[in-house]
């Protein structure tokens, strides 16, 4: 696996009339794509979809699976089994495998642009998100950036605390 970079920056692109996005060569310089291009997109929150290498997706997404199946086999959801079929239809639904063609170009599939919630021609805002890449809708994004903003240092001091 490619070593894993810090991935930071924040930066506008408008999608074409075919929903391709040409991503910033920055932040692709930092994505450690596999051979082929092999990536995760994924489902974040309404108005923000991400981008992460398959590797360090399948790594962290067969460990929480691997969990909720023992779970599962121990007899502990008998009593949540709602909760159970809703976390089956987000994962059925929250992901898709797909390849980033050259130059950091991406096509952004069906399903992933109605939750995205965009239109072609439309601008969309591209960020490093330490270890994956986001793409936000551009009024979702200054949302969740003036929510946050003000807890930056806390997370800054806290995160970069040695032992």
């Amino acid at each position: 696996m490619p070593e894993q970079k810090f991935i930071q920056g924040e930066f506008s692109r408008k999608l074409d009339d075919r929903y391709r996005l040409s991503l910033p060569e920055k932040l692709v310089e930092l994505f450690p794509v596999g051979e082929g291009g092999d990536c995760v997109l994924v489902k974040e929150r309404p108005g923000c979809i991400s981008l992460w290498p398959l590797e360090s997706w399948e790594k962290e997404f067969s460990k929480r699976v691997e969990l909720v199946n023992l779970h599962q086999q121990m007899g502990d959801y008998t009593d949540r089994l709602p909760q159970l079929q809703l976390l089956g239809r987000l994962l059925s639904t929250g992901y898709r495998p797909i390849q980033l063609a050259g130059k950091g170009r991406l096509l952004i599939p069906e399903g992933f642009r109605e939750f995205l919630r965009v239109e072609p021609g439309q601008e969309v805002m591209v960020v490093g998100a330490a270890v994956s890449i986001e793409i936000w809708h551009p009024e979702k994004w200054v949302r969740y950036v003036e929510k946050r903003m003000p807890k930056f240092r806390k997370i800054l001091t806290a995160l970069s605390k040695v032992g």
